[in-house]
C-alpha cells in the first residue's frame, strides 16, 4: 500500500507542530501532496519526543508524522523570512497551522492577511475549541480534550473502577487530524467550483465529542431519553478478550446460531443442555455464564487452533495481539504493511504504508522524514528567493 501522486499538484503551506496537524498533513503528503513544513530554529517539538538513532531532532514520532514533507527554516521576525512565506503562500493551495488563532493573526497569518496574498487559498486552522463558545483561544493538548470530551470517562463505565482514565493513545489529537484531513479536502473542492478562498475551522473538542458520541449518545439521543448515554454493547464485560493454551483471542458470535455451533467447535455441545442454556431466551439472559462455560474450553488448546476451528465453522473470531507482535501478523506482512528501509541519516527504520489505496492512480514511494531545515535552500530557490543571510 505505497503512496499515490492523487494530490501531485496540490501545495502546502505547513506551520503546524505536535500530533493534531501534522498527522493531517502527513496523511496529505501520503496521497502526493507537495507540503512544505515551516518550522523555526528549534524545529517542531515532536522532533525531540523519543529516542533518535542517530541526530539529535529525529526523534521517532517525527520519522512518522513529518515523512512524505519537505522541512524548511524560516525566521518570520526577519524580511527575509516574512517575503519567504509571503511567496510560498502565494504558490500554494492550502495554508495550516494548528496555533492558537489569535497568535497568527498577530503574526500577519490571520485568515484575511493570507487571503491578501492569495485570493483562492484554503485557509485550515486546527484549534482546541471552536472560536464561537466560551473556551474558544484556550490553548489544548489531548489529554485535555479526552478529558473534556468524556474519553475519560469510558473505563470507569468499564471497570467500576471510579477514576477517571485517559485513553493510552493520542486518539483526540489523532481523531481531529483525521477530521482535519477530509474537511480540508471537501474545502479543495469547494474552492474549484467557485474560485474563491475557504477557511476552515477543525476544533478538536468538537471532532472528539462528535466521534464519541456517534454510538455512545445511544439512547440519550432522544428528548426525552429513552435510556441512558453510552452503548451497551461496549460495555458489555462479557464481550473482552478470552483466553487460550498459549495467549489471548477474541470470538464473535453474536447471534444465537452462531453460539450453538461454538459449543459444536468446543466439542461441547452437551452444554446446551445445561438448565441456563437449553433455549434461546436463556442463552441470551444468561450471556455472563455462557462465556464462563465457553472460557473452560478455550484454555485447553492454542490460540492458533482455534483460530482455524472457528475461522472453518465461519464464527468471526480473531487474536489479541500485542504491539510488539504487529509486525509478525500473517495479514500484515502478505499485504507488506511494514517496509523496513534506509534514511540517508537515521539508518534503518520501520514504516508504515498507507492504509488506504487508490488502485486506479500512480504510486509512488514516501520520501523520508526531513532533517530542519533540510530543504531550505531548495524551496528559497523554487521561490525566486537567495538563502538566508549567514548570521553573525
Amino acid at each position: 500500500m505505497p503512496a499515490t501522486t492523487i494530490l501531485s499538484d496540490i501545495t502546502i503551506t505547513d506551520m503546524t507542530s505536535f500530533v493534531f496537524g501534522p498527522y493531517c498533513t502527513q496523511t496529505l503528503a501520503d496521497m502526493g501532496a507537495n507540503v512544505i513544513k515551516v518550522e523555526t530554529e528549534k524545529g517542531d517539538i515532536m522532533r525531540i519526543a523519543g529516542k533518535p538513532a542517530n541526530t539529535r531532532k529525529m526523534g521517532p514520532h517525527h520519522m512518522t508524522f513529518s515523512r512524505g514533507k519537505r522541512s524548511v527554516v524560516f525566521d518570520l521576525k526577519e524580511d527575509w523570512g516574512k517575503e519567504a512565506i509571503r511567496r510560498l503562500i502565494k504558490n500554494s493551495d492550502i495554508f495550516i497551522h494548528n496555533a492558537l488563532p489569535a497568535g497568527m493573526k498577530r503574526k500577519g497569518l490571520g485568515f484575511e492577511d493570507v487571503r491578501s496574498i492569495k485570493k483562492d487559498i484554503v485557509y485550515v486552522e486546527c484549534v482546541g475549541f471552536g472560536t464561537d463558545g466560551p473556551y474558544a483561544g484556550r490553548p489544548a493538548f489531548d489529554d485535555i480534550i479526552q478529558g473534556y470530551s468524556g474519553m475519560a470517562s469510558l473505563l470507569p463505565r468499564l471497570d467500576g473502577n471510579e477514576r477517571p482514565r485517559f485513553l493510552p493513545m493520542l486518539l483526540a489529537d489523532k481523531v481531529s487530524g483525521l477530521h482535519a484531513v477530509h474537511a480540508t479536502l471537501a474545502a479543495l473542492r469547494q474552492r474549484d467550483k467557485t474560485g474563491e478562498a475557504q477557511h476552515v475551522e477543525v476544533p478538536m473538542l468538537e471532532c472528539s465529542t462528535s466521534f464519541l458520541l456517534q454510538d455512545h449518545f445511544d439512547e440519550a439521543v432522544f428528548d426525552p431519553p429513552t435510556g441512558s448515554f453510552g452503548f451497551t454493547r461496549s460495555f458489555d464485560t462479557t464481550l473482552q478478550p478470552m483466553k487460550t493454551k498459549d495467549g489471548w483471542m477474541m470470538i464473535a458470535p453474536y447471534t444465537d446460531d452462531r453460539w450453538i455451533k461454538t459449543f459444536q467447535v468446543l466439542g461441547a455441545p452437551h452444554e446446551l443442555e445445561d438448565e441456563q442454556l437449553n433455549d434461546r431466551k436463556k442463552r441470551y439472559y444468561n450471556k455472563e455464564y455462557m462465556h464462563e462455560r465457553v472460557q473452560i474450553y478455550l484454555e485447553k488448546e492454542t490460540t492458533d487452533h482455534w483460530l482455524k476451528a472457528f475461522d472453518a465453522a465461519k464464527i468471526p473470531v480473531g487474536r489479541i495481539n500485542d504491539l510488539e507482535a504487529l509486525r509478525r501478523d500473517p495479514h500484515l506482512v502478505a499485504t507488506k504493511f511494514f517496509q523496513r528501509r534506509e534514511h540517508p541519516t537515521e539508518g534503518a527504520f520501520w514504516e508504515m504504508q498507507p492504509p488506504v489505496r487508490f488502485h486506479n492512480s500512480e504510486e509512488k514511494e514516501i520520501n523520508p522524514a526531513p532533517l530542519l531545515g533540510q530543504h531550505t535552500a531548495e524551496v528559497l530557490d523554487e521561490l525566486g528567493l537567495d538563502p538566508p543571510p549567514q548570521k553573525d
